[in-house]
């Protein structure tokens, strides 16, 4: 799809410079620039479900940034009638929507106020209906993020210069012309001052005193700060990651909320519902610690058992030798009992056998 990337940036782009030309913000022109370019037909090259689901991601990811500052009023507004028409004419199934950042969202309102208070009604009806069919997908950040994806070395994202509205003109107003104009009044005015007063007071001043030179260097060091600034901003954006400070806030903002989540109780797995869920806190590491050393452990199954066969094995033993013991007591009073039997002796019966 990178290789789509290009052509699509170039066929916004020359909508949108067609609907600045306009000098408008109305959507009664933009359709016409739309219809005109054929610009719904952008998505009937794509047959496949899976192609044509990852071509309409990109257009609208393409299309989001022209929605956002630094550009102009019209651009914007442009930017949001394009995103309407690439929504609704996309021909995925369920639709592909429109991914806005929460940094953004700001933005976005603060847009709708401007266009509210300049009552331009077509771009709040709009983005109104973008709204209501839910075509707007809030997440974290702009585009997707993936583990392996590789790091764009030196690429500075791209702004087209002829949509962005320059965010003070001190350059244009003061020019040359300007300045000689300038110069040139400031003399007669001298001159005034001394035909009417023959002694002029010098405390006696409407303007200040060297006034073209000092114009001059408060419209060249505000130029100087101005690029100076610019360079910068784009030194950061190139850089490996965000500033220090931002850093730092993204850091408190992950371990407020890591401590808030260790805070709260767990469930536990099937295989450990008969435990029961404890809150331990996460602020004190030394209570826990004596916490779970003062908790006694239940013995484990294979013990528990182990140690019912033991009981089980000493009763057998007491019983085998008790009913031994038993045994044994009765044969030997059975053989006492024989012994002591005393013995009569018969004289017939000794007759007899004679």
């Amino acid at each position: 799809m990178d290789n789509f990337k290009g052509p699509l940036v170039t066929d916004c782009e020359e909508l949108l410079g067609r609907f600045q030309a306009t000098e408008s913000v109305r959507f009664e022109r933009f359709s016409a620039i739309w219809r005109d370019m054929n610009f719904s037909s952008i998505f009937n090259g794509k047959p496949e479900p899976k192609e044509r689901r990852h071509f309409a991601r990109l257009a609208l990811s393409v299309v989001s940034p022209y929605f956002y500052p630094p550009y102009t009023f019209q651009i914007r507004a442009g930017g949001l009638y394009l995103l309407y028409g690439l929504f609704n004419a996309q021909l995925c199934s369920p639709k592909e929507k429109i991914r806005i950042a929460l940094k953004d969202w700001q933005d976005v309102m603060q847009f709708q106020q401007d266009a509210m208070n300049a009552q331009h009604y077509d771009v709040i009806y709009i983005f109104r209906k973008l709204l209501s069919e839910k075509a707007f997908l809030f997440t974290a950040m702009p585009t997707k993020l993936f583990s392996r994806m590789k790091r764009e070395d030196g690429k500075v994202k791209k702004i087209c210069e002829e949509f962005v509205d320059p965010s003070s003109r001190p350059q244009e107003l003061i020019t040359t012309d300007v300045l000689e104009e300038l110069e040139n009044v400031h003399e007669h005015y001298e001159d005034l001052k001394k035909a009417v007063f023959n002694d002029p007071d010098p405390n006696m001043t409407l303007i200040q005193q060297n006034l073209i030179s000092k114009l001059n260097n408060a419209v060249l060091n505000y130029s100087n700060w101005q690029n100076k600034n610019h360079s910068a901003s784009e030194e950061q954006d190139a850089g490996e990651g965000p500033s220090n400070q931002d850093s730092s806030s993204r850091a408190q903002l992950l371990a407020s909320i890591k401590s808030k989540s260790y805070g709260q109780v767990m469930e536990a797995s099937k295989s450990r519902r008969h435990r029961q869920a404890q809150l331990v806190p996460s602020a004190d590491p030394d209570q826990t610690c004596k916490v779970s050393s003062k908790k006694k452990r239940k013995p484990s199954l294979k013990n528990r058992t182990q140690s019912r066969f033991k009981i089980q094995g000493k009763e057998r033993e007491i019983l085998k030798h008790a009913t031994r013991l038993w045994r044994l007591s009765a044969v030997k009073e059975e053989t006492v009992a024989e012994r002591k039997k005393p013995f009569n002796w018969n004289p017939k019966m000794e007759s007899d056998v004679m």
